[in-house]
């Protein structure tokens, strides 16, 4: 992978990166097609890394489609893939991670204590391995990318890093590999993810600010759902992610809901539009 990189830098040619952990779906799917917007050559990494899994998570039955996921890379025209081991990865005592501080600890960090300090480390070793001029991340995972970006800048890495929008099923349901352990009644109770922030945006609309109103409307539809566990629903401040009391500058909006045993997350983001402040733009 290494050799790989060098000669096409040697080549003047700009390298893409979509990181994954495989079981690839459309979300996966529209990265590669914005990096061959950009780039030449694209590479797809697959790695079920087994550092940002807690103890009590689903490492071993983490959906691995790996015959089926090589198909859809050659089908989207990914120059190359990359399909590291675990030991070639992380050799042995192995013993350097990268941790973001700040960021890391509230809510996906709180919820799973250790996850980003494993993403953060496997995405600091592809990006060393690959050398990738541009790297694409899915917006689903909003705090996972902006703790990306800020390890980036913090660390003087050369990657761009590029996030892109949320890819959703035809009824709002964000995709997500995890979807696929949904039996048929939760999977039609996981659009009240969507359905809770499609209530919030109606409420943005008609022009309410205050975060503790918004996330009552959020709460209510949530509740709503008998299938549905609440993990949190938070309004967080775009960039440090701790929560806001007023929606006056970028936000996002954040859902974590267990539907039996299978966790999703889902996201809204909210912006000032330009010029126009008191206005905004929302993006589900």
């Amino acid at each position: 992978m290494k050799e790989l990189a060098r000669q096409a830098h040697a080549e003047n040619r700009i390298i893409g990166l979509v990181p994954t952990m495989g079981a690839l779906h459309r979300g996966h799917l529209a990265l590669i097609g914005r990096a061959k917007q950009d780039c030449s050559p694209v590479i797809a990494s697959i790695f079920v890394n087994p550092k940002q899994f807690g103890p009590n998570e689903d490492f071993s039955k983490y959906p691995r489609t790996f015959e089926k996921d090589q198909e859809n890379l050659d089908q989207a025209g990914v120059d190359a893939l990359f399909a590291p081991e675990a030991p070639e990865i992380y050799p042995a005592e192995f013993s350097s991670y990268v941790n973001v501080d700040g960021l890391s600890e509230r809510l996906e960090g709180r919820s799973r204590p250790g996850h980003f300090r494993g993403v953060a480390t496997v995405v600091l070793k592809l990006l060393e391995i690959v050398q990738p001029d541009f790297a694409y991340f899915g917006r689903k995972d909003a705090q996972q990318s902006r703790i990306i970006l800020q390890m980036a800048r913090d660390l003087n890495l050369n990657t761009e890093v590029v996030v892109c929008p949320i890819v959703r099923e035809p009824d709002g349901l964000a995709l997500s590999s995890r979807n696929a352990y949904l039996n048929s009644d939760e999977r039609k109770a996981a659009t009240v993810l969507y359905r809770a922030l499609e209530e919030t945006k109606s409420e943005l609309v008609a022009g309410v600010r205050d975060a503790l109103q918004l996330q009552a409307g959020l709460q209510r539809v949530l509740s709503g759902e008998k299938l549905a566990r609440v993990d949190y629903a938070e309004i967080v401040d775009a960039h440090s992610f701790e929560p806001v009391t007023r929606i006056s500058k970028p936000c996002y909006i954040l859902l974590a809901v267990f539907l039996g045993k299978t966790r999703l997350i889902d996201n809204l983001y909210i912006e000032p539009k330009p010029g126009a402040p008191e206005e905004l733009e929302i993006h589900l």
